[in-house]
């Protein structure tokens, strides 16, 4: 994973932690305030709440103690980190940026170096032609710059 995604795992895990928990139990507190626990909507949704965010954070602690910080290669070859710009064989622009599995988020065009087009264009560079397999059939790009911010 890049650092950029590192941090930001990093950053949700405070998050979760801190702003999240308190939330949670202010809720938790008004729904005992309230009375009768047994038939309470408000307590059990709490509950739920607690209980979802304590697996989430659970979560991103396995994921950070397992992560790999990948470090950006500026040699201009596409890899973790890049903004890979393309033109696909009608003639439209798309930018995606290579991030590793757990920083994916397609509609801000962050794809897994893993998926189709992140493979694809792992270690192209700007001016080179490839092929993409896809679900419903190939797809033709020419990239058109990579770039490391």
């Amino acid at each position: 994973m890049t650092q950029r995604g590192y941090d930001k795992l990093v950053e949700t895990l405070h998050f979760l932690k801190t702003t999240k928990r308190e939330e949670i139990s202010e809720n938790m507190g008004r729904a005992i305030e309230d009375g009768d626990l047994r038939e309470s909507a408000a307590y059990d949704e709490a509950r739920m709440q607690q209980s979802e965010n304590e697996a989430r954070i659970s979560e991103l602690e396995r994921q950070l103690e397992r992560a790999l910080i990948i470090e950006e290669d500026a040699t201009g070859g596409a890899g973790l980190g890049a903004k890979v710009r393309v033109r696909d064989a009608k003639g439209k622009e798309h930018q995606f940026e290579l991030v590793g599995t757990y920083e994916v988020d397609v509609l801000k065009g962050k794809i897994s170096d893993a998926s189709p087009i992140g493979k694809a264009l792992a270690g192209r560079r700007a001016g080179e032609k490839v092929t993409v397999q896809l679900p419903k059939g190939s797809a033709e790009f020419e990239i058109l710059s990579v770039d490391y911010l």
